[in-house]
């Protein structure tokens, strides 16, 4: 099957080279072509260009794109959609005054989807998931990677990344699993904290390795969760195992979890509400990728990631959802977008190419995902008629997605 869209108003993210993630300055360019085409063939890009070299292409099925935007499907590098039921409650309770660490303080919180998800069967778990799957992909996400964790036993950690792989198996689009089995303290290891590391370096690992159902390992390097020496013995335990780091850091504190993350090649530290002037340092020269959570902020009214001072130092910067039941019950990539260019400042080239290619890279598939460029994966958002991309972002409240192709196949 081929498709051919024509006619297209402005077509984004053009990389006529492959490059694998935009850092400092970089990310203020978002190459596009005006008035262009696009030409899939089954579910690669094989060419693209100016609507006056289009005369002679042919293909089975032709899209009418006047007036409209088409860019790629963004890539959401930080998820945990798989999870059972939900904490409304305590989004209430927040609106009247508990904090996030109070409510986690006396049982809610992860500890309180863990036991709601250890009592919710294989088959329920996945039927939730297929839900949230489906409409984070008629919002334009197109890559995502999802966590475990909120298991916190050996047993119900495989059954969420079971889960995930099926589906992984069953949906077109790409997805990563990532290990996250220090995601807190159960309660049976609250006063014993470096048991439960063990269960996770000795046991867990181990066994997701051997049915191979991550690639990434994950800590909650945190004050009242995991500390440096957790998440080292972890990440050096899921590194002998095959599994690359990544971690949930400086959410709340920044105690060296960055720098540490360095050290150990993680392919992204994420959340960084909290940034040091040693955290940039350390980033500096390093192949890690800083991904901010700014609907998290916007959902538990914490600090932004100050991302101007990353990209003022050089570096790159992803964004991603953080979708889960506490701290962002929402998948909305467009939302996301729209939020770090109103609440972060970053311009919607920059937030672009932060959700697409740099998103990409902090799942580990930017070869293949993230930009329009021969040889990479139809993965294709067609918007509504809109002025220009800059109302993608402007006008938060509404939906302009009007297509979303995912292999070359359009999503109904």
């Amino acid at each position: 099957m081929s498709i051919l869209i024509k006619n297209i108003k402005e077509l984004i993210q053009v990389r006529e080279t492959n490059v694998l993630k935009v850092s400092g300055a970089d990310m203020k360019e978002l190459p596009t072509i005006k008035n262009a085409y696009l030409l899939i063939e089954h579910d690669t890009i094989v060419e693209y260009g100016k609507m006056e070299d289009c005369e002679d292409i042919q293909a089975d099925k032709t899209i009418d794109a006047t007036g409209k935007v088409v860019l790629p499907t963004w890539c959401d590098s930080h998820t945990h959609i798989v999870y059972a039921g939900n904490r409304e409650q305590e989004f209430v309770d927040r609106i009247n005054g508990l904090s996030y660490e109070d409510i986690a303080n006396r049982g809610g919180g992860i500890l309180n989807s863990a036991e709601k998800l250890q009592n919710t069967s294989e088959e329920e778990l996945y039927n939730q998931s297929v839900k949230r799957l489906k409409e984070v992909i008629k919002l334009g996400t197109g890559a995502i990677e999802i966590k475990s964790g909120y298991g916190l036993t050996v047993d119900a950690e495989l059954k969420m990344l079971r889960v995930i792989k099926r589906l992984k198996k069953e949906f077109p689009v790409k997805v990563k699993a990532t290990l996250l089995g220090a995601h807190a303290i159960p309660k049976a290891y609250k006063d014993n904290q470096k048991a439960y590391v063990d269960l996770v370096v000795n046991s867990m690992i181990p066994k997701v390795a051997e049915e191979e159902l991550a690639h990434y390992i994950d800590v909650f390097c945190e004050k009242g969760y995991f500390t440096l020496e957790d998440t080292e013995r972890i990440l050096k335990a899921g590194l002998a195992h095959g599994l690359t780091p990544k971690i949930h850091v400086n959410q709340f504190n920044a105690f060296g979890g960055v720098a540490l993350g360095v050290k150990y090649n993680a392919l992204s530290v994420d959340h960084l509400e909290e940034l040091s002037d040693d955290d940039v340092k350390a980033l500096k020269g390093s192949n890690t990728m800083p991904v901010a959570l700014p609907s998290c902020s916007y959902f538990l009214s914490i600090p932004y990631s100050p991302v101007r001072k990353l990209m003022k130092a050089g570096l790159p910067v992803a964004l991603a959802t953080d979708y889960n039941p506490g701290s962002t019950p929402s998948g909305n990539m467009n939302f996301v977008v729209s939020t770090a260019c109103i609440k972060m400042k970053m311009t919607p080239e920059e937030a672009i190419n932060a959700a697409t290619i740099n998103g990409a890279y902090a799942m580990g598939i930017s070869n293949m995902y993230g930009s329009i460029c021969r040889g990479k994966k139809a993965n294709i958002i067609i918007t509504k008629e809109i002025p220009s991309y800059h109302f993608l972002p402007y006008a938060f409240g509404n939906n302009h997605i009007e297509t979303v192709i995912i292999n070359g196949v359009e999503m109904s």
